[in-house]
């Protein structure tokens, strides 16, 4: 599998996100720290960054992207709103967005060593699509590590969860309550210019 080795701090100043967007609360950089003027950006330079945004955010890659584009662009609706819904309802990012791990890159490689279960079944592909009803839960042999007994207790922390998804504190599993809209998405990206990107 691919992985983007990356600094996060670096490549989010690059990108002109938040660390936050990625669950990172405190990453900072001392590259650069006057930010030279750069020139203005073409129209493609636009389209492109907002492309590089999504597969960093999300952890995705190209050929994966396009794929969620083609899917989208066939669906009803707005392609930009299908693709984003599509890419939200990824597996690993549920699962950070559930609060089970600290940073999507985490919760992939949860997903990946298979600690969690879909409606009962190990599910091992951080890709895997959600659907309205699944219940995503962390496995029994794996309740016992470090890194899901934080979720429990008194001290456990509180993740504020987006509409469409729901998770009692102390509970170890999560549902999917329905699908999203793109209004529900907080991921700050403009995906019309991938979409006409994508679309030349």
């Amino acid at each position: 599998m691919a992985k983007n080795m990356q600094p996060v701090a670096k490549r989010c100043k690059a990108l002109g996100i938040s660390p936050a967007e990625m669950g990172y609360a405190k990453k900072t950089t001392n590259r650069n720290p006057g930010g030279q003027m750069r020139r203005k950006k073409s129209e493609y330079g636009l389209q492109l960054n907002e492309k590089q945004k999504v597969k960093f955010i999300y952890g995705i890659l190209e050929k994966q992207l396009r794929s969620y584009f083609k899917t989208a662009m066939v669906a009803p609706g707005k392609t930009g709103d299908n693709m984003m819904v599509l890419i939200e309802r990824r597996l690993d990012n549920v699962v950070y967005r559930l609060g089970f791990a600290l940073t999507r890159r985490q919760a992939r490689q949860l997903v990946n060593h298979g600690h969690f279960t879909v409606n009962g079944k190990k599910v091992n592909i951080p890709s895997y699509l959600v659907k309205e009803g699944d219940v995503i839960e962390v496995a029994e042999r794996s309740r016992s590590s470090e890194i899901f007994k934080r979720l429990l207790g008194q001290d456990a922390p509180v993740t504020l969860q987006p509409a469409w998804l729901e998770r009692e504190k102390n509970e170890l599993k999560g549902k999917v309550s329905h699908l999203p809209a793109r209004e529900e998405i907080d991921t700050a990206v403009e995906e019309q210019l991938i979409v006409e990107l994508y679309s030349k």
